[in-house]
């Protein structure tokens, strides 16, 4: 099986437990991981991206 390149908002959002209006509101403040829209105005977010901008969000317990 391939390996995915590519995560829907709304599997981001599933994974994450958040809303959608979450993800959005992180989009227009310039916080959330990089996207991609496609011809049809579909959005789409690079797996790795998705994986470098949650790498960023660590912290030290």
């Amino acid at each position: 099986m391939a390996t995915r390149r590519f995560i829907t908002i709304a599997e981001i959002c599933e994974e994450l437990d958040i809303a959608r209006s979450t993800f959005d509101t992180w989009q227009k403040k310039g916080v959330g991981p990089r996207c991609l829209q496609l011809p049809n105005r579909d959005i789409r977010i690079r797996v790795a991206d998705y994986e470098q901008w949650l790498h960023g969000r660590e912290v030290a317990a």
